[in-house]
């Protein structure tokens, strides 16, 4: 009702209007339209705070007539809409013609003209008008919920139709001149800042016999529950609750249930979905939901009733999310799985009796709805039994098969097949739950016999339209993709009974051999479906090998083959985001599951050059890949042919395999925060493998059964594996280290040393916190394996230390090396640069040659032997004539070309060319005079 505080507000603001206002008439004005000025549009001034206090008075004669006569003249002024400024004291009225109807009810004529005037346009006079009187005009709208009290049907049906008028804004029947229409959405806005939504919610109760004005309550609901914020006002006035328990009401129309579950869906949609579920995840909401849904499940035969039952389906699977909803005490559950298998599995129940679902698009999604919720039902574990009862196995199985020619289908081949996808997807769920039901239904032959069909060149068509055929349409990858995903869920439950059938019926082979028909026919445009079903396939593998010698056999060659396949892929498609990274992660646990222990797999693997492809990926340096691969070298490093491999291996700028672990060591440590020196060079020699974890972290008493944080250390990084390799490999005699490695590699010589010290300091701790005292013999052995400790410790810097000093030394010899090599470098220049002046020196002045031949010619002189033996022949090895000053070679005499070919002394001259024959062969001269004898030349060599 109108309170006190408003009706005070609203006089203040009018008395400081009339304060303001110049006018000889300063009193609040509305606009009377008579006959003569309507054409005009002009106002005529009517008080209304003498209306208001006309309606307060009480107990004069005549005094109901002259308050119906000036309410009635009231109504008659705002037929185009009502002014913001005056909307706070028209409610008023309303309020107080309200509160007379008890007594008079004349007053209710009045009070719903009014009403039925807040459908109109709302008015504002100033731009500024909708921010100025928004508080008037929410709490006026929010009285409107209030007057739902009013046990007036025709009231409360007028206020429905005013507030759904909201909704559906009309422009004013005739223009105002200084008016304006308020903005279409501004009455919405105002119903939501009032609370308007609660009110209407809290008049449900009082409306439960009447029909008429409950489908009203619920339309407007409707209309208001589109905004988020009415929502949470319905949702916070258990909105949810208590519609929902009316859903099963008497109603002939239908409206009833229409307008309550659009307003159920927009409360799951549009608020807190977590308490929407909580409020309808009581018995009776799911037992009015479950009436409701078999009723129209059994006799709900319209295109709307179809719809209508799926939408109430999808709200039942919402709530069924919540495991404290009973939906197995009210019997919906077993209801549901009934509804879900009748097609398959022939049932006597009086429900589905005569029952059949039709192709048409709604009972397909109902089939695809119900195999949802079964997937969410199978969560609640007591619901396994229920499953059992309705042979839900079975039903599911019926879908796993290849398609039948020359059969009559109740359904078409696209919907067929998107079925069959969706029956095999339920099947992972509730298979695993079922295992003897899934044995007793022949589940691994009926799949493998799929599988088979799935890799066959038959014909088929796939039209790959749902969500479960991404990447099918035109092969049979979704139902391969969705045929593995069920093995995979049923291998890794470990039951053994499964998995020694699966390896009976060959599927180990089979696997294999799917997996090599893929890889012989690259699909790129499919590739992210391909890699998830080889993915699978490596999976099922490692989980059906794993710990069995025999079947470790069986895998043998032919799977180390598509490993290694694997292995090889491409580093740069691991950023792809397309699923290669999960695929390398189920090789490296194939490689780990099917190969390590088989001697004959190891050696085949080690000669297919497995280890190198394997610190190929280590050497990528990608943390998520470390730690299991560098449990599998563990591993393989048990087998005596390993260690070759390893060192053999070379990575970019020639780094061997001992140089990358003690880089993945250094890493490691930087990331666990281990105090080391620049240098790489233990700091605290009583805690030198230390984390910033376990610094952070002081020692605290725990139970014999529970791990320190120092065994934790051991697990929880790669330090340990790191040393177990090298240690395989031989600290002595590890390749291609630097001196940096050095020093790290001693720190890892000694890490078991350095763990034992740090747990038994552990201990040590732990005594003294729980303030025991060892006798003096273990006192004197704690102290004298925490001094030895803090003494290897102690050792290891001294020899880094050495280290170090020993390649600054090296590092200056190095250095001082190539300074003489530059030295010598700069001097062979000099020289050369002095030979070439002199070079140009002689080339240039005559003086300076001569000189220099005299000098060369004594030289030459000075060298030769002077006492010669008897009867020797001299020859000369002198040119005369020559004027060089750079030793001549061997002096050999040649024939020269004859002149007949060269055409004589002149036939490179202009001469020789004025008569030149036309015959074949070389030049030659007409009629030259013939040369006897040939000249000779001599040489020089």
């Amino acid at each position: 009702m109108w309170t006190k505080e408003a009706a005070a507000t609203a006089e203040a603001r009018e008395s400081g209007i009339r304060n303001k206002s110049s006018s000889s008439s300063q009193i609040p004005v509305v606009g009377v339209v008579t006959e003569d000025n309507e054409a005009q549009g002009v106002f005529k001034p009517m008080d209304l705070n003498r209306v208001i206090k006309l309606l307060e008075e009480t107990d004069k004669d005549g005094l109901e007539e002259k308050q119906l006569k000036f309410v009635k003249k009231l109504v008659q002024c705002f037929q185009n809409g009502l002014p913001l400024r005056d909307l706070a004291q028209i409610f008023k009225i309303l309020n107080l013609c309200a509160g007379k109807i008890k007594n008079q009810p004349r007053f209710v004529e009045s009070a719903y003209d009014i009403i039925k005037l807040c459908g109109l346009p709302f008015l504002k006079k100033k731009v500024s008008d909708e921010i100025t009187y928004a508080e008037d005009t929410a709490n006026s709208i929010a009285l409107l919920g209030d007057l739902m009290k009013i046990p007036s049907s025709e009231l409360r049906i007028q206020i429905c139709k005013c507030i759904v008028d909201f909704y559906h804004a009309e422009p004013p029947k005739k223009h105002i001149p200084g008016y304006q229409q308020a903005s279409s959405s501004y009455k919405i806005q105002m119903a939501e800042v009032g609370g308007l939504a609660k009110t209407m919610v809290q008049s449900i109760t009082l409306l439960e016999h009447q029909l008429v004005e409950k489908l009203w309550v619920l339309k407007v609901l409707q209309h208001l529950s589109t905004s988020e914020v009415n929502c949470t006002i319905m949702m916070k006035a258990q909105a949810a609750s208590g519609i929902c328990t009316h859903l099963n009401d008497p109603d002939p129309s239908g409206q009833l249930l229409f307008r309550s579950s659009e307003i159920l869906w927009n409360l799951l949609e549009k608020s807190s979905k977590e308490e929407v579920i909580q409020q309808l995840s009581n018995l009776e909401c799911l037992l009015a939901l479950k009436e409701v849904f078999t009723n129209l499940f059994m006799r709900g035969f319209s295109h709307y009733d179809r719809q209508l039952r799926n939408d109430i389906l999808v709200i039942t699977t919402i709530i069924a999310q919540n495991p404290e909803a009973p939906m197995i005490e009210c019997g919906f559950t077993k209801d549901l799985i009934l509804f879900a298998t009748f097609n398959e599995v022939k049932s006597q129940n009086l429900l589905v009796k005569g029952l059949k679902l039709s192709n048409s698009y709604e009972d397909f999604e109902l089939k695809k709805l119900l195999f949802n919720v079964i997937v969410i039902l199978c969560k609640d574990l007591p619901t396994v039994q229920l499953l059992i009862d309705g042979k839900v196995i079975l039903a599911l199985f019926t879908y796993v098969k290849k398609p039948e020619k020359q059969k009559i289908m109740d359904w078409s081949a696209a919907q067929h097949e998107e079925l069959q996808l969706h029956a095999i997807a339920t099947l992972s769920s509730v298979a695993p739950l079922l295992i003897e039901e899934y044995m007793s239904c022949q589940g691994n032959a009926r799949v493998l016999a799929f599988l088979e069909w799935c890799e066959s060149e038959d014909p088929f068509f796939s039209h790959g339209n749902s969500f479960h055929g991404t990447g099918g349409r035109g092969n049979k990858f979704a139902q391969m993709r969705y045929s593995l995903r069920l093995l995979r869920a049923m291998v890794y439950l470990e039951d053994e009974t499964v998995n020694t059938d699966l390896c009976e019926k060959g599927t180990i082979q089979q696997m294999i051999g799917i997996f090599k028909n893929i890889i012989s026919k690259p699909n790129e445009k499919e590739e992210a479906i391909v890699l998830e079903i080889q993915s699978d396939i490596l999976l099922i593998l490692s989980g059906l090998c794993e710990n069995h010698i025999q079947r470790k056999e069986i895998f043998g060659t032919e799977g180390v083959d598509i490993v290694l396949h694997v292995m090889k892929t491409d580093p740069r498609k691991l950023q792809s985001g397309l699923g290669y990274n999960l695929l390398l992660f189920s090789t490296l646990d194939s490689i780990w599951c099917c190969i390590l222990g088989c001697y004959p797999s190891e050696d085949y693997f080690l000669e297919k050059e497995g280890i190198f492809l394997l610190l190929d990926v280590l050497a990528l340096n990608q943390k998520k890949f470390c730690n299991l691969i560098l449990g599998i070298m563990v591993e393989f490093c048990d087998n005596p042919k390993t260690a070759a491999h390893v060192n053999a291996w070379q990575g970019k700028k020639d780094q061997t395999a001992a140089s990358l672990l003690i880089k993945l060591w250094r890493k490691e440590e930087k990331e666990l925060g281990v105090k080391r020196d620049k240098n790489g060079k233990i700091i605290d020699t009583k805690k030198p493998l230390f984390t910033s974890f376990q610094e952070e972290h002081k020692i605290i008493p725990l139970p014999a059964n529970c791990p320190s944080i120092a065994i934790m250390d051991v697990s929880e990084n790669i330090r340990a594996k790191i040393y177990a390799i090298l240690g395989k490999l031989d600290f002595e005699n590890l390749p291609g280290l630097s001196a940096e490695d050095f020093v790290t590699l001693c720190i890892i010589h000694r890490y078991l040393d350095f763990k034992i010290g740090e747990i038994w300091n552990e201990i040590y701790e732990e005594i003294k916190l729980e303030k025991l005292r060892p006798v003096t013999i273990d006192k004197k052995a704690l102290e004298a394996i925490t001094t030895a400790s803090e003494n290897v410790g102690k050792m290891v810097a001294s020899l880094q230390s050495e280290i170090i000093e020993s390649q600054a030394r090296q590092d200056v010899q190095n250095e001082q090396k190539v300074y003489a090599k530059i030295q010598a470098t700069h001097k062979q220049r000099e020289l050369a640069n002095k030979s070439w002046e002199n070079f140009l020196a002689r080339t240039s002045n005559a003086k300076t040659l001569k000189k220099a031949k005299r000098l060369q010619e004594k030289a030459i002189e000075a060298s030769r032997y002077h006492k010669r033996p008897q009867n020797a022949v001299f020859h000369g090895t002198d040119i005369k004539g020559l004027n060089t000053t750079v030793p001549s070679g061997g002096v050999v005499t040649v024939e020269s070309t004859p002149a007949r070919l060269v055409g004589g002394p002149l036939a490179d001259t202009d001469i020789a060319l004025k008569k030149l024959p036309i015959r074949g062969g070389a030049l030659r001269r007409v009629k030259a005079v013939e040369i006897v004898d040939a000249p000779k030349k001599s040489i020089p060599t």
